[in-house]
């Protein structure tokens, strides 16, 4: 396999090589922009000195924000103030401890990273692919790559080299099936029916950018705010996803000849379960079908302890507690399958697991740190809610309201995700402004959320920015030797804006018909 770090930067040629086609300059604009953006972690500490001095020049002029549809006047505070130092400094470590993402997402991590370790994921999705028939394969691939958030980022290394091996077994082409996998990954990457780390971060971001308005107050803002929709959305793109793998991709791809292909391209992979696998995969799941018993059996009864006031389903105690929940259930399933194949090494082999799965987000818990101060500051300034404010009052004054308003949105986070290809910073960043401004306008939390999915998902597999882009390309190079950036991006491409425009019209049906994107969840402020 070829190592990412002779690959060509995109827009530049090797000697010898043609001259540069229009997205190579494209790419190339891409890729210089992506470079002048610092580090996200320091492009949020620049936001919150901005922001301070915003803040302290604001409060200096003595402006002042009525939320609409209240009589409450709040006037905005400065950070390089009396008040604003002694803020900064009885909060700072406060306003990390309790970022809502941290504990969730780091709780995740752990579960799902010992279900990896035990190579429970991957046996799944092999078990799964394997004796799938030839024509079913594509829609099967791209049905399972849009629940690969619950895996994270292992998905994007995992899912299209092993989607490759298949499509090859199945007698179709191998490189349909490494860019099809990639491609449904990316860009229905926030989608399915699957429930992850993504979901935890996301819902924690949506509580504090909401929390600045009295209206977030009667709200239950959980993990599955936006179940219905994902779930919904997964199995659509599913099939959109493996009919643009097998009726657009394939066949501008032509017959396959693996005399062209690299050396080590000819080695296969044995995706065979073995007896002890299949053993396991069987305990496995037997053990995760009585511990979902169990946890209905604390919910769904008159009168269990997970209900809630009232004996009500939903809000509950189940949907606001369902982290911990969800990491019993993925830390029961790599147990178990881990021991059962001896690939769990006692209880050390379980916390090295877990640790080694905590220490490799640790430039996440760097940029979290930061961002929770730039969320608290938006918030306690009050600088978020004349943004909100303001943002809200632009959108109406131009007619972009209801669901036009959404689109814009999702089409503005869509440009953005092309240089800030980190979903965390991302959400940071236009959720505190974005999230009140639409709950001003009359919609929810967990719709704003729903549309941000879309956005930072469609347009992530054809920006220069994604460093998997570039291990998808090395691993082409397996199969074509002298292939591009720029024609692995062409062909990327044909998957952004199907997957932008049908996931917007899902939303929009959710939206004309007043669905409930998850439970409790609705479209309004109710």
């Amino acid at each position: 396999m070829s190592s990412t770090t002779d690959l060509p930067a995109p827009g530049r040629q090797s000697p010898g090589s043609e001259r540069p086609t229009g997205i190579d300059r494209v790419l190339a604009a891409i890729e210089r922009l992506g470079n002048a953006l610092p580090n996200p972690i320091i492009l949020f500490t620049g936001l919150f000195v901005i922001l301070a001095v915003i803040s302290t020049a604001l409060a200096l002029a003595d402006v002042t924000v009525t939320v609409p549809g209240t009589d409450e006047t709040k006037a905005v505070t400065g950070l390089f103030t009396g008040e604003g130092m002694r803020w900064l400094t009885e909060n700072l470590v406060t306003n990390f401890a309790t970022f809502p993402p941290i504990a969730a997402v780091l709780l995740m991590i752990m579960a799902v990273g010992v279900a990896e370790k035990a190579g429970l994921l991957e046996t799944v999705m092999r078990a799964t692919l394997a004796r799938a028939p030839r024509a079913v394969l594509p829609y099967l691939v791209a049905l399972i790559a849009c629940q690969a958030h619950m895996i994270s980022d292992v998905a994007a290394i995992v899912l299209p080299p092993l989607a490759a091996v298949v499509f090859k077994s199945a007698g179709r082409h191998p490189v349909a099936g490494l860019i099809g996998g990639f491609a449904c990954v990316g860009a229905g990457y926030a989608a399915g029916f699957t429930i992850g780390s993504l979901d935890a971060l996301y819902i924690g971001i949506t509580q504090q950018a909401a929390a600045v308005l009295p209206a977030a107050q009667g709200l239950d803002l959980h993990l599955l705010v936006n179940y219905y929709f994902t779930a919904a959305s997964s199995l659509v793109l599913g099939l959109l996803g493996g009919f643009l793998i097998s009726r657009v991709l394939e066949p501008r791809l032509g017959t396959y000849d693996p005399s062209t292909a690299a050396e080590d391209e000819s080695e296969q992979q044995d995706l065979t379960l073995t007896p002890v696998q299949r053993r396991g995969l069987l305990l496995t799941a037997l053990v995760v079908v009585l511990y979902a018993g169990a946890v209905l059996s604390l919910w769904l009864p008159e009168g269990a302890p997970l209900r809630g006031e009232g004996g009500a389903l939903v809000p509950s105690p189940l949907l606001t507690g369902i982290v911990p929940v969800l990491f019993g259930a993925f830390l029961l399933a790599g147990l178990t399958y881990g021991f059962t194949v001896k690939a769990l090494s006692g209880s050390e082999g379980v916390v090295t697991a877990m640790s080694d799965s905590v220490r490799n987000m640790a430039g996440y818990i760097v940029l979290m740190f930061v961002a929770a101060q730039v969320i608290a500051l938006f918030n306690w300034s009050n600088v978020g809610i004349l943004l909100a404010v303001k943002a809200a009052a632009g959108l109406d004054s131009i007619g972009l309201t209801g669901f036009w308003a959404l689109v814009a949105f999702v089409l503005l986070a869509a440009c953005l995700n092309l240089f800030i290809v980190s979903g965390s910073a991302l959400w940071s960043l236009v959720g505190p402004v974005f999230v009140p401004a639409f709950m001003l306008l009359g919609m929810s939390p967990a719709l704003s959320q729903a549309a941000f999915r879309i956005g930072d998902s469609a347009t992530g597999i054809i920006t220069p920015m994604n460093p998997y882009v570039f291990l998808l390309l090395a691993l082409l190079r397996r199969y074509e030797p002298d292939a591009r950036l720029g024609t692995l991006i062409a062909r990327l491409s044909i998957f952004t804006v199907p997957f932008l425009v049908v996931w917007l019209a899902i939303l929009g049906i959710f939206y004309g018909f007043d669905l409930p994107l998850g439970p409790g969840a609705h479209i309004g402020l109710k």
